[in-house]
């Protein structure tokens, strides 16, 4: 489409949102019945598309793309009529004979702005939310994940007419295009610097927006947790997608008293899960473009490797790596890593951990492994982050019933389950007055009236 194309596409939106169509519930439903079909019916299709771009195997694919989205359609579906009833409230006294409650309207026409490295869960997982509050919607998938963007132009179209559901296309220079237009709520996945840019486009229009960003996700390991088990979840969460993955641990920080013992039952751990040789694995995926794969390629020389560290261009493989002998100024240290490379660091007192994540900008995600019930309180209410999981890594993304979103640098507004819906809605308060029943109190003259009202408001 050209720029011009994108207007007529906004504005036709806007003409079938004016309809009001879309706010009714059994057209809502039928929408994500429809979603739903598409991708069971197309599951094949996504899968390939999924190996191709990122060499994801279809049980990877399944469990942490196609799974949660047929999961997140479930959970509205299931809830919509109840998430959209309107909520009474209290009304005060000085209010007699009025009462109150809020209503859940859609926005409009929303623009959502999905990244490469899920690229069918982020793009699909925010339009649910969408669609079940009632909006008309344009999806810009990534350009950097060409097959699965394909794949999901032909699941839209074949589910939706274009002035209800809309794909974009893949090049960055369609984001600029759609961000020129007027949307009622922009929701943006990626980067933290460009989700700069998005919020200053926003504003242009005063567009509400909610920004998923990423950032460097701690993960702790105190002397008192139970190894095998940190061992193993932190490879999983940090090796699932080639760890190309925004709440994947981006440091480790362990007790010095059981570093020793936890990076030997990693390295097992490792080879448990991807064999000797990943590069021959096929539940091992690869680095999405050669462009990524040169960036985290040259940082496996700011460390010294505890295993893993080699990498083979010709097929964008990064071997799982540990790496020790941080420098502190080092980009392992300041950026966002994203791949296969986890640098770790021994600590002697926890309050060393909590000082060095409270000097950073507030991350994505936090793991803590610890037996200790103490401990973990103690770690949740002296940090701040997006979200945290005590004795786990990534779960918290799983659990569809609880928000997710992250914290200042992290980015702003959260979703999934029914804080989907109410992020793409707008809650409009109503009070609704009794035209016969009412009081003279708030009405000219006052006279003596004051001494009343300071009674009644407190």
């Amino acid at each position: 489409m050209t720029t011009h194309d994108y207007h007529h596409l906004v504005n036709q939106q806007k003409a079938f949102f004016n309809e009001h169509i879309t706010r009714e519930i059994p057209f809502r439903l039928c929408a994500l019945d429809r979603l739903a079909e598409g991708i069971v019916t197309r599951e094949k299709q996504l899968n390939e598309a999924l190996h191709a771009d990122m060499g994801k195997s279809p049980f990877e694919s399944y469990v942490t793309e196609i799974g949660i989205l047929l999961h997140e359609i479930r959970i509205a579906k299931n809830n919509l009529q109840s998430w959209a009833r309107d909520r009474r409230r209290p009304t005060p006294l000085f209010l007699f004979g009025s009462k109150s409650r809020i209503h859940y309207e859609p926005y409009g026409c929303v623009l959502i702005i999905a990244p490469w490295n899920y690229p069918l869960q982020l793009a699909l997982s925010p339009l649910v939310g969408a669609i079940a509050a009632g909006n008309c919607a344009i999806v810009k998938p990534s350009g950097e994940a060409p097959h699965t963007t394909q794949a999901l132009q032909e699941l839209i179209d074949e589910c939706f007419e274009e002035e209800y559901i809309a794909m974009a296309d893949g090049r960055r220079e369609t984001t600029e295009e759609l961000l020129q237009e007027r949307f009622d709520y922009i929701f943006y996945t990626g980067g933290v610097e460009y989700g700069r840019h998005i919020m200053q486009a926003a504003a242009r229009h005063l567009t509400p927006v909610t920004l998923e960003l990423g950032g460097k996700s701690p993960c702790i390991v105190d002397d008192d947790a139970h190894l095998p088990t940190a061992a193993r979840r932190i490879v999983w969460g940090k090796f699932i997608n080639c760890g190309q993955t925004c709440v994947a641990p981006d440091y480790l920080l362990v007790h010095s008293r059981v570093e020793s013992r936890l990076i030997e039952l990693m390295r097992r751990e490792i080879v448990r899960q991807f064999g000797e040789d990943p590069q021959h694995n096929p539940d091992y995926p690869r680095i999405v473009n050669e462009r990524h794969f040169e960036r985290l390629a040259a940082l496996l020389s700011h460390g010294t490797p505890l295993c893993g560290g080699t990498c083979d261009p010709s097929d964008r493989y990064i071997a799982p790596t540990l790496l020790t002998d941080i420098d502190p100024q080092s980009p392992l240290l300041t950026d966002e890593i994203f791949g296969p490379i986890l640098p770790v660091m021994p600590f002697d007192d926890i309050d060393d951990c909590v000082e060095y994540i409270n000097q950073r900008e507030k991350p994505l995600a936090l793991y803590y492994f610890t037996r200790s019930r103490k401990r973990a309180r103690y770690m949740i209410q002296h940090t701040s982050s997006g979200g945290a999981c005590i004795n786990d890594t990534v779960m918290q993304v799983a659990n569809g019933h609880l928000p997710f979103g992250g914290i200042g640098n992290s980015g702003m507004g959260a979703y999934h389950g029914r804080t989907s819906f109410e992020t793409f809605s707008h809650q409009r308060s109503v009070v609704t007055s009794n035209q016969r029943l009412y009081s003279d109190f708030r009405f000219p003259p006052y006279g003596n009236k004051l001494k009343w009202l300071k009674r009644i408001l407190k």
